[in-house]
């Protein structure tokens, strides 16, 4: 029981996203999966940075 209510609202916005038209900006989706160079390498060694000093507990 209860799994009626759940579907319908699953099905309600399966239907949404299938019927609705959608205003893509094509170029941008194009430069985001070829790499565009719009990309931000720094970022990507900034996650890393606190842990550059890390030295695990010894046992």
């Amino acid at each position: 029981m209860g799994r009626g209510r759940a579907k319908a609202k699953q099905a309600k916005v399966a239907r949404d996203l299938k019927y609705r038209t959608h205003d893509t900006d094509l170029g941008a989706l194009a430069r985001e999966l070829h790499g565009g160079s719009d990309d931000d390498d720094t970022t990507e060694s900034d996650d890393f940075g606190d842990w550059a000093d890390y030295r695990p507990p010894r046992d």
